[in-house]
């Protein structure tokens, strides 16, 4: 059974960054890189992030 891709834009951990070389950041892991996050975490484990959790959503945000 083959594990779906971790999306990090849905992650609460994920972040942009004001770096024009490494955009993207996870505070979760402490590090900016220019790939995504979960994607330099497979490189270099071979093992999907450990650190995902789903964004929650505010309901007063959110249009119906």
């Amino acid at each position: 059974m083959e594990q779906e891709k971790i999306d990090c834009f849905k992650c609460k951990h994920f972040y942009i960054t004001w770096d024009k070389d490494f955009p993207y950041g996870c505070k979760a892991m402490g590090f900016k890189t220019k790939n995504m996050p979960s994607d330099e975490v497979f490189k270099a484990s071979a093992m999907e992030c450990l650190k995902y959790e789903e964004k929650t959503r505010n309901p007063k945000t959110v249009q119906e």
